[in-house]
């Protein structure tokens, strides 16, 4: 790695990823930091869907709801293997909206933006139908529109991997300690969080993407006047085992008028979410609450006929959102748009990034590459919107036929272990199935489903280093292993010398 880059990126999230990608593809040289893992913070904590976010529709928010529907479109085309339609349902209930409201509100998201791969929405009849099959009886009519469902970790692995193609050094486990301006240019100090080993790097541009933590890191940037506020807000996630058939979601609103989503999460599971808490605190510190468990729960069984309770949750996780700070306090009303913030000073301008949404990663990233042209004139124009990212470079962007194509070629993979391998990466598999030609050149096996080839591959390629990196954010196998599996898969990490 060089000691210097044109810009130099703090945060390892969506947004970070995607400016580094962005910015490399466009001929800078690029350095990004993450102090632990990829996706390793609120970006593998989210609701795991591209959304145009049908209830900002009541704040009057059109033009991010636009530009979040045009998103959606680009991105199915872009990562067809990590991104996937999904079909929600509204049940109507006496405390939601009119029902003349909510088919006024899907009109305008069925036309805010040209959709090419979702259908419209449309009215249902739940009764005796599988969509209210699982809903309680007096449930009898509802509505139906269509999103989009993403594994957001390995988007991000995605837009790490599209930066690294183009040139750009990627730097995890490293954490940011300070930076200041010199001579022009950025001195930044960093810190290798496994060897200890402090070490400077320098870069014409410094851009401070880190999310919730963006004012820890704005504290470390020596003389700087920018100056901005924040709110930051919890939303937690549990999952349970399955808890109605069909392979569409519920958005179900609650009587404190907040949604909260049941989404079908790998084939055996429900994914719920999401709460909506404000934090003052820092928050390295943020879990879910067991009163969120409880609102939670208590929003499915007021819907549905099966009940459940703490004891069903397998999994949980809370993510928190950074939002620009607003006065009235209700961070569910705040606007989950962004904000770019240059300060010019002294010919070594620093970026900061506040705000945003998972959809609209791509744009904010296009956006924030394109307010440095002053400072990089030969800088190439925008490319990402009709460029796919790396393992979604499939034709048609069809994904059902790329994996008939790839268990074609590798007819001797079980039919799972064909789809696991497609929907986690693409095209990228034939990097590590290229040389295999039965399942024991894929080497030892740590469970049904995770091989020696692609945990190499992990290693090698996605920065993977700890068993955690590789079960719960470049796979979400965790869910599946035993205790004795992961730990076959910690002493054999520990072999590679990770």
């Amino acid at each position: 790695m060089k000691d210097q880059s044109d810009i130099f990126i703090i945060g390892g999230g969506v947004n970070g990823t995607a400016i580094a990608a962005d910015a490399a593809g466009r001929g800078l040289s690029v350095t990004l930091c993450e102090k632990n893992d990829l996706a390793s913070g609120t970006s593998s904590a989210c609701s795991k869907l591209i959304h145009g976010g049908l209830r900002y529709l009541e704040f009057y928010e059109f033009g991010l709801v636009r530009s979040a529907l045009r998103e959606r479109e680009i991105l199915l085309r872009r990562a067809p293997h990590l991104i996937s339609p999904l079909e929600f349902v509204l049940p109507h209930t006496k405390h939601t909206r009119p029902a003349w409201l909510i088919r006024l509100g899907l009109f305008f998201y069925d036309h805010l933006a040209r959709r090419r791969y979702l259908p419209r929405s449309k009215t249902l009849d739940l009764h005796n139908t599988l969509y209210g099959a699982s809903l309680s009886p007096e449930l009898q009519r509802g509505f139906s529109y269509f999103d989009c469902f993403v594994d957001d970790a390995r988007l991000v692995i995605a837009n790490a991997l599209s930066a690294h193609h183009h040139g750009a050094a990627i730097l995890t486990r490293t954490t940011f300690l300070s930076a200041q301006r010199e001579n022009a240019v950025w001195k930044i100090e960093l810190q290798d969080t496994l060897s200890k080993k402090i070490f400077h790097h320098y870069a014409k541009m410094l851009i401070n993407v880190g999310g919730p933590w963006v004012k820890q890191i704005q504290n470390k940037i020596i003389a700087t006047d920018l100056t901005f506020d924040i709110e930051l807000d919890k939303g937690s996630h549990i999952v349970v085992p399955k808890i109605y058939e069909g392979d569409f979601a519920y958005i179900l609103q609650n009587e404190d008028n907040r949604v909260v989503f049941a989404i079908p999460f790998l084939e055996k599971f429900t994914l719920i979410g999401t709460t909506d808490v404000h934090l003052s605190e820092n928050p390295e510190t943020s879990n879910i609450t067991p009163e969120e468990e409880d609102y939670l729960c208590k929003a499915m069984n007021g819907y549905f006929k099966k009940s459940i309770g703490k004891t069903d949750i397998i999994w949980s996780f809370a993510g928190v959102r950074c939002l620009q700070a607003s006065a009235g306090g209700n961070t569910s009303t705040i606007t989950r748009d962004y904000k770019l913030l240059i300060e010019d000073k002294n010919n070594a301008p620093l970026l900061t990034v506040i705000g945003g949404k998972f959809t609209t990663h791509r744009t904010l990233a296009e956006q924030a590459v394109s307010k440095l042209q002053p400072y990089f004139p030969s800088m190439r124009g925008a490319w990402t919107a009709t460029k796919p990212l790396p393992g979604g470079d499939f034709p048609e962007s069809n994904f059902t036929d790329f994996l008939q194509r790839l268990k074609q070629d590798f007819p001797w993979l079980p039919s799972d272990i064909a789809t696991h391998y497609a929907k986690n990466y693409g095209t990228q598999a034939y990097l590590f199935l290229a040389s295999a030609n039965n399942l024991s050149d894929l080497g030892q096996s740590f469970s049904d489903v995770l091989y020696e080839k692609e945990v190499d591959y992990l290693i090698q390629h996605e920065w993977a280093r700890t068993a955690e990196d590789i079960l719960w954010r470049r796979t979400k196998l965790g869910l599946f292993f035993s205790r004795e599996e992961e730990e076959k898969l910690r002493k054999f990490l520990g072999q590679r010398g990770c």
